[in-house]
């Protein structure tokens, strides 16, 4: 596909026919329409070749600390016979195979037992996931979102999942005179554009009344209802165990700041910030960032208990990747080698210029009395 007229030709005639639509709508188009959204089309989406780079692009560094974690979250439980990995959103495989090389070389016990189910909705990537885990071949499993959402997938153990809420669609509102308004997307002149207009659902306002948010008359933001869903089925799901969320997101007193007037959602392509979503339909990512305020607390309603939210930089310094390190200086590679790669995991924990706190961690449990993590300890102690 070398441009957007199929799919945008397939929006406008459904505009034309149905009626405007909600931004959620149109982001869901973009992102996961069948063979032609950003996501369910063909094409490399993150590293050097795609539109972004993500943590797990960095260094197997950063896998291999979220395997420590997982180790200890498996030690909580009482070291059980059976553990199950889900990750959501896998993409090509290269955060699950990096897990899964650490548990099967580190965690021998708890590796012989495992399983890993992928929850991935383009299919063409399980391919390309099998192959890079070759290895561990006869552990994974792959289940499509609907089969995971149905209500039969049960599983105790660790969900995780990175960059995952921020890409699921979100609804647009504008704070009016009139209150708050939404933002959909509409024709003009067979164009594609926005109109305000009466909340789509009663569920927005609550996602605000519940976080203890007001916007600002003339302030625009994000509502993650999606994410919401998400969390309902995970916890559902899961029976015994963890939900571990990677992405990139506040709190929502920072999240809905007033300086932040026009919300948070951006687009990438070929590593460019753009922030006109209407352009480039299903070749450009569209992302906001991720409200944390409402995970936890929804996640509290739904008998998740909060055990750990903070900076990634914070969640890896604690959770090991001071020994990954040392094991990189202890090795046979050159010391140019290490230099670089010295060089290259600083990326992932940066405060300032990095990833460090860009992206943060949350870690919820379901079942498990008074868990104690590797994230919970003090750095450097």
């Amino acid at each position: 596909m070398t441009d957007d007229s199929q799919l945008k030709n397939l929006l406008v005639a459904r505009i034309a026919e149905q009626g405007r639509i909600t931004f959620a709508a149109f982001m869901e188009a973009c992102l996961y329409e069948p063979g032609l959204g950003y996501y369910t089309s063909p094409g490399r989406k993150v590293g050097k070749e795609g539109d972004f780079y993500t943590s797990i692009t960095v260094h197997a560094a950063f896998g291999r600390v979220i395997a420590r974690e997982i180790a200890q979250m498996w030690r909580n439980m009482g070291s059980p016979a059976g553990f199950s990995l889900v990750e959501c959103g896998a993409g090509h495989g290269r955060l699950a195979c990096d897990i899964m090389d650490y548990l099967a070389q580190r965690e021998p016990e708890m590796y012989r037992h495992l399983t890993l189910t992928l929850v991935e909705r383009e299919p063409s990537l399980e391919e390309a996931q099998a192959e890079l885990l070759a290895a561990h071949r006869e552990r994974v499993r792959w289940l499509l979102p609907e089969a995971f959402g149905g209500g039969a997938f049960a599983f105790s153990g660790c969900l995780y999942s990175n960059e995952l809420i921020d890409a699921l669609p979100v609804h647009r509102v504008m704070m009016t005179d009139d209150g708050l308004q939404e933002i959909y997307v509409t024709l003009k002149e067979g164009e594609l554009a926005e109109q305000l207009g009466p909340l789509s659902t009663a569920a927005i306002g609550d996602y605000l009344t519940r976080i203890g948010i007001e916007l600002h008359t003339g302030q625009q933001a994000e509502i993650n209802l999606a994410g919401q869903e998400w969390l309902a089925t995970a916890a559902r799901a899961l029976q015994q165990g963890f939900v571990l969320t990677i992405d990139y997101g506040y709190p929502a007193p920072e999240l809905f700041a007033p300086q932040r007037n026009r919300g948070t959602l951006l687009c990438y392509h070929r590593h460019q910030v753009e922030e006109n979503p209407y352009i480039r339909l299903g070749q450009q990512d569209i992302t906001a960032h991720v409200d944390f305020t409402s995970l936890i607390k929804r996640g509290e309603e739904l008998g998740l208990q909060p055990v750990w939210f903070g900076e990634q930089y914070r969640f890896l310094l604690s959770a090991g990747i001071i020994d990954e390190m040392e094991d990189l200086e202890r090795s046979d590679v050159s010391p140019e080698e290490k230099l670089r790669l010295r060089l290259t995991l600083k990326k992932l924990i940066m405060p300032e210029g990095g990833m460090g706190d860009t992206f943060r961690v949350l870690i919820q449990s379901k079942g498990v009395d008074s868990p104690r993590l590797l994230c919970q300890r003090r750095i450097g102690g």
